[in-house]
């Protein structure tokens, strides 16, 4: 989500120049379909799509491989003597880039969805990627379905093909036609401004999330307690408390006994998708006990919905590494992937050295060696 703010940034500045997107990744990838970057006239470029490597390729082709138009650009991240794709990175992957000019209609279109996302608004984006003597095109919705945007030459059929395959398609991906989900940023509300706060709003903003702090203190509740983020600082704690949904990631941090147990009994029936209580065991303890005889709830049903003590287990003390357990954990339950572990065993390893070809990760050769 960062990258997309990077984008969009340059877009505005008027310097971008080339949209790269991964469009699609056979084996393994460092990153994911939908992962982006931006060329930028003055050489540089915002984003990534790799861990480094084929970016500096692209730097240096993006220009020439558009000249015609959008095209579809693969590199292989293989190593294979025979193979006309000069990148045996040691990845294990093969991945197809889409590159178009920013000066495109089609692109403009794809970058005002990206940036109404980026504002709140969830949009749906189908794009055909050029094939032969086709060329790209590209269709945008709202996220009620409504037509905000089609290339010229799509016909009815095409658009209302387009329309149910963002109405009800479980994936997004890339195929014949790709189907893109532009979501807004990951929302983070953080009960108190304390100086502790300040390494979890920092590592929420670096994450691309939209933070706000809420402190009816008014002499924490400022604006440059937080500088070099967006975060927004709200002084009316009850103000805040309307805007959350079950979408976003909460953590309460006053550091005030009274204030944590009024804000947990309000925040409880909303059942954020991350709700996080700063605190030892026994005062969490006794919040959730005082706040499920207000609510006149089970403590059970109370504790089903509250991370106490907050944060993974991960050791380490200070202000930054409570920060990073916290912002661990609150990741984890955003994206459905809490209790996923994703260690090798000796049976994993086993399986993979039969069932492998080691000559796929060996003798790598990185791109950016090559700048």
């Amino acid at each position: 989500m960062r990258e997309h703010r990077q984008i969009v940034e340059r877009w505005h500045q008027g310097s971008a120049s080339i949209l790269v997107t991964l469009v699609r990744v056979q084996g393994s990838s460092y990153r994911q379909p939908g992962a982006r970057l931006v060329v930028c006239k003055d050489g540089t470029y915002e984003g990534s799509i790799s861990g480094g490597c084929l970016e500096a390729d692209l730097l240096r082709k993006a220009a020439w491989l558009t000249r015609d138009g959008a095209v579809v650009e693969r590199y292989s991240t293989l190593f294979d003597e025979t193979d006309d794709i000069p990148f045996g990175l040691g990845c294990g992957g093969v991945l197809d880039v889409l590159l178009e000019s920013v000066e495109t209609a089609e692109c403009q279109a794809l970058l005002r969805a990206v940036d109404a996302a980026l504002s709140g608004h969830e949009h749906m984006v189908a794009t055909w990627l050029p094939r032969g003597e086709c060329g790209m095109m590209r269709a945008v919705f709202r996220a009620d379905s409504e037509l905000v945007f089609a290339s010229e030459g799509l016909s009815s059929e095409h658009l209302s093909e387009a329309r149910m395959k963002c109405l009800h398609s479980a994936e997004t991906g890339f195929s014949e036609i790709s189907i893109e989900r532009l979501v807004p940023p990951q929302r983070l509300f953080v009960f108190g401004a304390g100086d502790d706060a300040k390494p979890l709003v920092t590592m929420a903003s670096l994450l691309g999330w939209s933070v706000a702090v809420i402190d009816g203190r008014a002499q924490l509740a400022r604006k440059n307690r937080f500088p070099e983020t967006n975060a927004e600082v709200i002084l009316a704690p009850s103000v805040a408390i309307q805007q959350i949904t079950s979408r976003d990631a909460v953590v309460i941090m006053t550091h005030s006994y009274e204030q944590d147990r009024d804000y947990l009994a309000s925040l409880l029936p909303l059942r954020p998708k991350y709700l996080g209580l700063l605190g030892s065991r026994q005062r969490s303890s006794l919040l959730i006990a005082e706040a499920a005889a207000e609510l006149e709830w089970s403590v059970s049903e109370c504790c089903q919905y509250v991370c106490a003590p907050i944060g993974l287990n991960i050791g380490g003390e200070g202000p930054e590494a409570i920060a990073l357990a916290i912002l661990a954990e609150a990741q984890a339950y955003c994206m459905g992937k809490r209790n996923e572990s994703r260690r090798l065993s000796a049976d994993h390893v086993e399986r993979y050295l039969a069932t492998g070809d080691s000559r796929h990760y060996q003798r790598n050769q990185c791109g950016l060696d090559t700048v």
